[in-house]
């Protein structure tokens, strides 16, 4: 009786062990459908691109980033042990994304945009978790402390931001009734995408003013200077938003960083080379859908007509008595064109164009001044090179072709670019318009590392897979 008594103990330990044994493996193990799904979700919410330095290692932190009270940098989110997130569980996982509550219980800067990961699903964030700790090569590479003085270093206050401006994290939930596809739409942009972080202003508080829809026409109506980027307004309005665009140019857009009238540039051209170029097209579309479905807001100016008569002043070439068409006749017809049409999927119109008239002339100013890169991606591998005019250029000549752009071929835009502004984002880095902020200075957005350009090696990668070496 007594070894039989024993015999079955032996077996319910055996069992029990084998149990916790196979949990133990799970744990270590989980399916790899999951760790891709996970690859996914990161590329969604464009992990690698704030959590990866400047020739860094993928995830391993360390990117700088410039807020009103100093500088901050990126954390590793590898699966290191003793410097990433080896030792964080699941729990601990969900807190940091959707809570903005790190490990120790202290409270993360804003730089991380919890107030949009809050609605992250459940479903997803279990998905990231298995892919940072199964599909992510852990790197031992320290944190680098921030660079912020006393008092202002102090975390506590930060809790009192988070009660203040992020809501309570919960799945989110499409509207009755609502389009299952502009629910899922809904979803990419205000979570994982979070796309108001840089499309939607800021408040006094440099929280964001609205976080959906709900907030009415602030949402997504256009950000403030961001390292001397405007990101342009996402609603319908005909000249300064995406009203004359239609689902397919927002679609190709995000895919290809470039339609028939337009081309990426500055922080969105990071987010297209390192996030949206990889989204499934049923996502992609989704997106746009959503985008094209918000309720219209005022047209700020308007609607646009073209006007041909800078074109013919420009074909004449009788440009000596506006200086800044005869800059513009020598130094950017050949690619923009005399009619200001640019070339399809290569050189964007200037005529009529979101970002040449929206009332902050900082990223025209910007891209003319330190040029740019439309950047190669699977679908348009071709890398087109805007040059920097920054040194064969004076101040005064850069506002002045900036102010006939803005007010040529129809464009209404005020002409109020002074070459002192030029000159103070040369020498300080501050964005010509003195309304917004900028991450030079102020801010707590970031610029993306460019996985192309000087010192890089891009290579065109497929949907299912991340360069672990970019």
């Amino acid at each position: 009786m007594v070894n039989r008594m024993l015999n079955r103990l032996k077996v319910a330990i055996g069992t029990a062990a084998f149990s916790l044994l196979a949990t133990s493996a799970m744990a270590q193990a989980p399916d790899q459908a999951l760790i891709d799904k996970g690859a996914y979700v990161a590329r969604l919410g464009d992990c690698a691109a704030c959590h990866t330095a400047l020739h860094g290692q993928a995830y391993a932190g360390g990117l700088q980033i410039k807020s009103p009270i100093g500088t901050i940098y990126s954390t590793n989110i590898t699966p290191d042990p003793t410097y990433g997130i080896g030792q964080y569980s699941f729990e601990d996982f969900e807190q940091a994304v959707r809570h903005g509550v790190r490990k120790d219980g202290t409270t993360l800067y804003p730089a991380m945009p919890y107030p949009a990961f809050s609605r992250m699903t459940q479903d997803d964030l279990r998905a990231l978790y298995a892919y940072l700790m199964h599909g992510v090569k852990p790197v031992a590479n320290p944190d680098r402390p921030a660079d912020i003085s006393w008092p202002l270093s102090m975390r506590w206050p930060l809790s009192i931001w988070r009660t203040l401006f992020a809501p309570a994290p919960a799945d989110f939930k499409p509207a009755p009734g609502q389009d299952p596809v502009v629910a899922r739409g809904e979803y990419l942009v205000t979570g994982p995408g979070h796309c108001g972080a840089c499309h939607t202003p800021r408040g006094f508080g440099m929280e964001e003013k609205a976080l959906d829809a709900s907030g009415g026409a602030v949402y997504l109506s256009g950000g403030a200077p961001i390292d001397n980027w405007v990101a342009p307004s996402l609603r319908d309005d005909p000249v300064t938003g995406i009203g004359r665009w239609s689902e397919d140019d927002v679609y190709y857009f995000l895919k290809s960083g470039r339609t028939d009238h337009a081309a990426v540039f500055g922080g969105m051209a990071d987010v297209v080379a390192w996030s949206t170029q990889y989204f499934t097209d049923d996502d992609l579309r989704a997106m746009a859908k959503y985008l094209k479905s918000l309720p219209s807001v005022p047209a700020s100016q308007g609607t646009y007509t073209y006007d041909a008569s800078t074109t013919d002043m420009l074909n004449s070439g009788k440009t000596a008595s506006s200086p800044g068409g005869d800059v513009y006749l020598r130094e950017c017809a050949i690619c923009h064109r005399n009619d200001g049409g640019g070339v399809a999927r290569m050189f964007p119109p200037l005529a009529g164009n979101p970002v040449v008239v929206t009332d902050d002339p900082t990223s025209l100013v910007n891209v003319i001044t330190n040029g740019g890169v439309l950047p190669p991606t699977n679908w348009a591998p071709s890398a087109v090179a805007m040059p920097a005019y920054g040194k064969t250029l004076s101040s005064q000549q850069i506002a002045d072709v900036v102010n006939f752009i803005r007010t040529g071929w129809g464009n209404h835009a005020p002409a109020s670019v002074t070459a002192a502004d030029v000159a103070k984002m040369r020498d300080t880095g501050a964005p010509v318009s003195s309304s917004g902020w900028n991450t030079s200075s102020s801010g707590w957005l970031v610029l993306h590392p460019q996985p192309y350009g000087a010192g890089w090696t891009f290579a065109p990668q497929t949907h299912s897979g991340v360069d672990q070496a970019q």
